[in-house]
């Protein structure tokens, strides 16, 4: 018999599925005290682990499991094995732990492969790796996990039975089978998201599947449909299922006693924690149930999982494309009228106030792919996004003509394809909708302005601060310079400086660290310690200026705080996220007090400090406090700072990243 041509596949994240059972005679008897410390560092453990601060990147969800076979589920994704290996390690040191016995886990790989046309061209290497192809592959090896309230796991196989052998028929019959069993998928749209992995080598089956519905019946039905496709009941072979419901950690005592979740019906966000508890009055609780809900049912903005009928999938495709649940199909008329002699699109998209958002989600932020003040245009399409590539492609090379024209791409998010286009003027962006529109599959059309171009000189202090920060990251970029905002992403720091004693005021964090972990807007809060005197340093960090001033006024109550970082005059800037290779920690300290004793020679400057992080030695940053940001900025232009710069590609770990606090 000729050898068959497997496909060729390419790997992404690694997962883990760990389904415990609850020791309930066990929990019963403990002492209160005991099952109150249980609670807290398994909410802690959860909590963290979906906060990633495991792993530079991944993702953790928590799950009840209903029936006989669990009583909940742990789904970690990171980046590598050592990552899932410390999870799991690290889960069986809580006291929680101690009260549940693992009945089933299972260990794949996210996983594409090379059964389309489309995507033999992407393992050929003939696609550019910025390309929409490229870009949705790896949003399927790299997939969000969604907010939908329902998960359903199983493990499968394909059948080797003598008659009925899947590696036994060709290359092209797999091919066929693969696509008819997408197309069933793409029929449940919105309904159903998945993810697929790779097990062979890893576990007892070959692949492990999971999917997501805001209703189980969808699911139900989307595998009774398959279940008379040829590519199931002729091959496949099914292990156990298990259904769940998701939780957030927090709602941990509540699943424990028997109460239904989530306990809040409506997701707290961060502005509001200035009203949390008292009205507003002392710190929220970081383990009170009200308000402290997850976020699913009709919150689903990012969807996770594999695209059915695409790139990404193994030999064995499930679910359709996934059209978010949150953004009903338009039932607007593609046809335009005509006006002048142009067509009239301007009713063909609704208008939003958070483009900027909905870009930076897709991976476009300002300073990189547009500018503050363009118009983005953002269409969803039910087409596969390698599908409606190509014809993308050939409408942004035709946009090129136009020099009001930014960018025109093809982003695919969580089992979604989105268009983005860009341009610098919204009556140019009206023309390029009435020809998107004509896309495949196109159901949304969204369409708003990209920040503030023309910010208005009584506009306040923090957006003169803001202006004035982008336009200092914009001369560091100049300058060849990486001067981005921490992860990439449009953060507020805040830094208060403490004289109190370092483990007491790394308690009092902790405490309030767990309160804001609440909210959604809360990146990190972490404690950084002075390397050169006493002072200890608390820095804040949150997606939204709001949520990170009313955060300012817990932080700023942190015994014995002397002041926060930008309150005397001058200029100061922050470095922030100095992560330093662990050999190089001492040579990077060492090179700061050389620079240091530059720094002391520069025209302007006033004090330079190095802090670490309590946590974790290798995390640094470092803040500074000038006459002027011109004086500032002629550091940064020296040959000194450019010869540090180079010198530390070589001892950090990744690039450093700057805030300004003017």
């Amino acid at each position: 018999m000729d050898q068959r041509k497997p496909p060729e596949t390419e790997e992404g994240w690694y997962v883990l599925h760990d389904c415990r059972r609850i020791d309930w005679d066990a929990w019963r008897e403990a002492p209160q005290r005991v099952r109150d410390r249980a609670l807290s560092e398994g909410i802690d453990f959860l909590a963290a682990y979906e906060a990633i601060e495991d792993a530079e990147e991944g993702q953790t969800a928590v799950y009840t499991v209903l029936g006989h076979k669990a009583d909940i589920m742990i789904l970690h994704l990171r980046p590598t094995m050592g990552d899932l290996d410390a999870a799991e390690r690290h889960f069986e040191q809580t006291e929680f732990a101690q009260f549940t016995e693992r009945e089933y886990s299972y260990v794949s790989v996210t996983e594409a492969s090379g059964y389309t046309e489309k995507s033999r061209e992407y393992f050929d290497g003939d696609v550019d790796d910025d390309s929409g192809l490229a870009q949705y592959i790896q949003a399927r090896l790299h997939p969000e996990v969604p907010d939908e309230e329902f998960v359903c796991f199983y493990p499968m196989s394909k059948r080797r039975d003598p008659e009925q052998n899947w590696y036994d028929t060709s290359f092209e019959e797999r091919a066929a089978h693969i696509k008819r069993h997408g197309d069933i998928g793409r029929g449940y749209g919105g309904d159903v998201n998945q993810m697929i992995c790779g097990s062979i080598g890893f576990d007892d089956w070959e692949w492990g599947i999971t999917l997501w519905s805001e209703d189980m019946t969808n699911i139900k039905e989307l595998l009774t449909e398959m279940r008379f496709d040829p590519s199931t009941s002729k091959f496949a072979e099914f292990g156990p299922f298990y259904v769940g419901r998701r939780f957030d950690p927090t709602d941990l005592p509540a699943v424990l006693a028997g109460q239904r979740v989530p306990t809040g019906e409506d997701p707290v966000t961060a502005e509001a924690v200035a009203h949390a508890e008292g009205g507003g009055q002392g710190r929220p609780d970081a383990h009170a149930e009200a308000d402290a809900g997850h976020a699913h049912a009709g919150d689903a903005e990012d969807h996770g999982g594999a695209h059915p009928g695409s790139a990404s999938e193994g030999d064995h495709p499930h679910g359709g494309e996934s059209a978010d649940a949150d953004h009903p199909t338009s039932d607007e008329d593609d046809d335009s009228g005509h006006s002048g002699g142009r067509p009239d699109v301007s009713g063909d998209f609704e208008e939003i106030d958070d483009a900027a958002q909905r870009v930076g989600r897709l991976g476009l932020h300002e300073g990189e792919a547009y500018d503050a003040g363009d118009f983005a245009l953002v269409f969803h399409s039910s087409a596969d996004a390698e599908d409606i590539v190509d014809d993308v492609e050939d409408l942004s090379e035709s946009f090129d003509h136009y020099d009001r024209h930014v960018t025109t791409t093809v982003r695919a998010q969580s089992g979604q394809t989105y268009v983005v286009s860009i341009w610098t003027a919204k009556e140019a962006a009206e023309t390029a909708a009435g020809f998107l529109g004509d896309l495949a599959g196109v159901e949304e059309r969204l369409g708003g302005q990209l920040g503030d171009g023309d910010a208005a000189d009584d506009g306040g202090d923090h957006e003169q601060a803001a202006a004035s920060s982008q336009s200092i990251r914009e001369q560091l970029e100049a300058e060849g310079v990486y001067a981005g905002q921490p992860h990439g992403e449009d953060v507020y720091a805040l830094v208060v400086y403490s004289e109190a004693d370092p483990d007491e005021l790394a308690d009092e964090v902790a405490d309030l660290r767990s309160a804001f972990d609440r909210y959604d807007t809360h990146v990190r809060t972490t404690v950084y310690t002075d390397l050169d005197s006493d002072t200890t340093a608390v820095a804040s960090l949150w997606d939204t200026e709001d949520a990170a001033e009313t955060a300012s006024e817990y932080l700023t109550d942190l015994p014995d705080v002397v002041r926060r970082q930008g309150e005397s005059d001058g200029f100061g800037t922050m470095g922030m996220f100095y992560t330093v290779k662990p050999e190089h920690r001492e040579d990077f300290v060492e090179k700061f007090d050389t620079v240091g004793g530059l720094l002391a020679d520069m025209d302007g400057h006033r004090e330079t400090a190095l802090l670490a992080n309590r946590d974790d030695a290798n995390d640094m940053f470092i803040a500074s406090q000038w006459d002027s940001k011109e004086d500032a900025m002629a550091f940064f232009r020296s040959d000194a700072f450019s010869d540090t710069v180079s010198w530390g590609r070589d001892v950090l770990a990744d690039r450093p990243r700057h805030v300004f606090l003017a």
